[in-house]
């Protein structure tokens, strides 16, 4: 690099913008889509996946940038960006990325013809199929429709945040008066597409009540029918002032505000192209958006459910990538009972990588042993987004039921699981578990199990903890590691960890347990730094989903500028600058993305050689939310055999040349070699399969 362009790097902010810095992660989900590699629906989840997260990203990023705008709040990152440029560009990356996802689904929906899957327009059936349709549409949509229509006795209806919808402008044919309509879409209960008699031909579910809508609306002429969809603001605010109007009942008052949130502001309206200026007019005056949030989309919309075809192809050989079979570890795997296990887990540290290992064989063993086992006296466990089968809340309402004393911190705030939170906490109450709800200011965030079991004249405590949710259904979509322990000295942490969360919470010194937000960001902090006074010879490898903290960032940059070497693998967000000449040159950063979504967040320090090595494990992003409004908890790995596998799974990560991005030091994310050889999720199977 010549010095010129050396200075260039210099004079760019010290940060990437976030917001800007997330659509590039989008960006790169999409870019699975169009890898040919990958079997079709594989490619159509991924544009499946990216078109979900653009939802979530309206819902909550830009109402949070809209509410920040509203109240006046001015910007303090280091980015270079004022609001009016974010908000311009964060507005031409997403009409690009719909762009190339509507091209992408397009394509492949032409390609997967040769497959035998056909998805025909109306009026490209014939009589019979239509008048077959037509009873399809009589018995199994119709009882499920309502129309809605808007006039002096009708007020506009409610529309619900995500909903499909047909918008209509029907007209008295004597009076020609024109009124406004709206039919909602069932989407969610018969599917996106309808199948034509026992053919491989599907017909799309609005065009159907499209070629119906004289059933719905007799004795009027249909001037115009178009979809459109509306999202709304869905972020929820639990503070003080909340709480206190419900008595300090804060199961009560996230109850109160999930019913706020059906009615927030709407952020975007989507409809489709072609509609007339008098059906736009009444979306903007009727939902309350300024023109420019709404969005005139070619093609179709909502590509979540449009791009969704588990319907359609389940079973289908060769449409989707084979499942890879979990592998069991040996402690696990040889124990036939609880006794065995627990023998096992008391003398041997078990280091678990989901879903390599299998989830249900290892957690859910876990928990169901200490339920079952009539030594154990607790099970202490944090709940923040939990299996939708519920095997694990049920097992620990049979320990409740069978006479345990067993404490589950539910977090309620956990963001679109609060609903299903709340159920399942209400089921573990009513077992006799103690529940505990959290804190205002914070969410409980941590992913940590206690089981306390008397063996012999004494307790024996056993910890797990983990970088992911206890749900068994991600498991199998999730990378993720946890730790099983019986050391005496995580044992406590864990026990004033919990008491902690069920008590006053109160800042404590924790003998091995980092924990946010009383220590965790001045401990990693120091850590990064300690490394600098090693100068070259000090390492630091770290894997989270984001780094966007500027006080972590900084502390990256001083030990690069001391020479450390310091190779980071961010799913997600990241806005430090990579490979900036005196500023970052010794960082790299890299993002890996296929299979399974990457989850883990482990951090590791090792100056020298690998002796006196620090291993962490935990749930904690480098974000200033994790550092300082969750509560969470990073473990350290001391057994030499887990050390060794945390470092195979970081070569793992570094050696991936197929599905791994990197960070160029002007901000652009790198793709991977198209034909590179080594896959990260494909040959870490292999290696568990061979142990």
């Amino acid at each position: 690099m010549s010095t010129a362009e050396a200075a260039g790097q210099q004079d760019r902010p010290r940060l990437l913008n976030r917001q800007l810095s997330w659509l590039a992660f989008n960006r790169r989900v999409l870019a699975l889509a169009e890898d040919a590699s990958l079997p079709f629906a594989d490619r159509m989840r991924f544009v499946s996946i990216w078109a979900r997260n653009l939802d979530e990203y309206y819902q909550v990023r830009i109402a949070s940038l809209k509410d920040d705008a509203a109240l006046e709040r001015p910007r303090s990152v280091d980015d270079g960006y004022s609001s009016t440029r974010q908000f311009s560009e964060i507005r031409f990356e997403v009409a690009r990325q719909t762009r190339d996802a509507r091209g992408i689904a397009a394509q492949l929906w032409s390609d997967v013809v040769a497959a035998g899957v056909v998805r025909v327009q109306w009026n490209d059936l014939d009589v019979d199929e239509q008048k077959r349709l037509h009873e399809t549409f009589k018995h199994q949509v119709f009882p499920v429709l309502t129309p809605l229509a808007v006039d002096p006795r009708h007020p506009f209806p409610y529309i619900s945040t995500l909903s499909l919808s047909l918008g209509l402008l029907i007209a008295d044919p004597a009076s020609g008066m024109q009124r406004f309509a709206r039919v909602k879409i069932p989407a969610d209960l018969i599917g996106r597409h309808i199948r034509v008699g026992d053919s491989q031909r599907f017909v799309a579910v609005e065009d159907l009540i499209r070629a119906n809508l004289d059933s719905l609306f007799p004795g009027v002429d249909i001037l115009e029918a178009v979809l459109f969809r509306v999202t709304r603001n869905a972020d929820i605010a639990v503070t003080a002032d909340l709480l206190d109007d419900f008595d300090d009942d804060l199961l009560s008052a996230v109850e109160s505000e999930l019913l706020q949130r059906r009615f927030g502001a709407v952020m975007r309206i989507e409809v489709e192209a072609g509609a007339s200026m008098a059906l736009r007019q009444v979306l903007l005056d009727e939902l309350h958006v300024d023109a420019q949030d709404l969005y005139e989309i070619e093609g179709p919309l909502d590509l979540a459910t449009w791009c969704d075809l588990d319907r359609i192809v389940k079973g289908r050989e060769g449409f989707t990538l084979p499942k890879l079979s979990a592998s069991v570890p040996g402690a696990f795997r040889e124990s036939s009972d609880s006794n065995q296990l627990f023998a096992r887990l008391r003398v041997e540290d078990v280091l678990v990588h989901h879903p390599y290992d299998s989830f249900d064989d290892t957690v859910v063993a876990f928990i169901n042993a200490a339920a079952d086992d009539a030594k154990v006296q607790a099970i202490k466990i944090t709940l923040y987004r939990t299996s939708g089968d519920g095997s694990i809340v049920e097992a620990l309402v049979r320990a409740a039921e069978s006479g345990k004393q067993v404490v589950v911190v539910v977090e309620l705030k956990a963001r679109f699981d609060e609903e299903a939170n709340i159920s399942w906490a209400r089921r573990l109450e009513t077992a006799g578990v103690h529940v505990a709800y959290g804190f205002v200011a914070l969410k409980v965030h941590t992913k940590v199990c206690l089981v306390v079991r008397r063996e012999d004249d004494e307790l024996v405590r056993y910890c797990h903890f983990g970088t992911g949710n206890y749900n068994a259904l991600t498991a199998d979509l999730y990378t993720d590691v946890g730790l099983f322990t019986a050391a005496p000295e995580f044992g406590a942490d864990l026990s004033v960890l919990f008491n902690s969360l069920t008590g006053f919470h109160v800042p404590v010194d924790y003998e091995e347990l980092v924990v946010a937000p009383a220590s965790m960001r001045s401990r990693l902090r120091s850590l990064i730094l300690n490394e600098a006074e090693y100068g070259d010879s000090g390492r630091i490898r770290a894997k989270m989903n984001s780094l966007v903290d500027s006080e972590m960032i900084e502390a990256f940059y001083q030990a690069s500028s001391a020479g450390v070497q310091i190779e980071l693998v961010v799913r997600g967000m990241c806005s430090l600058r990579a490979g900036v000449p005196g500023l970052s040159e010794n960082i790299t950063v890299r993002s890996i993305l296929g299979r399974y979504l990457e989850h883990a967040r482990l951090y590791w320090f090792a100056h020298g050689d690998d002796e006196g090595a620090q291993f962490l494990l935990g749930s904690a992003d480098l974000m200033t939310r994790n550092l300082d409004r969750r509560v969470e908890a990073l473990a350290p790995v001391h057994d030499l055999k887990c050390q060794q596998q945390f470092t195979t799974w970081f070569e793992a990560n570094l050696a991936d040349d197929r599905r791994a991005w990197k960070l160029a030091s002007d901000g652009t994310w790198l793709p991977p070699d198209p034909a590179g050889k080594y896959e990260m999720h494909v040959e870490l199977h292999r290696q568990r399969s061979e142990q």
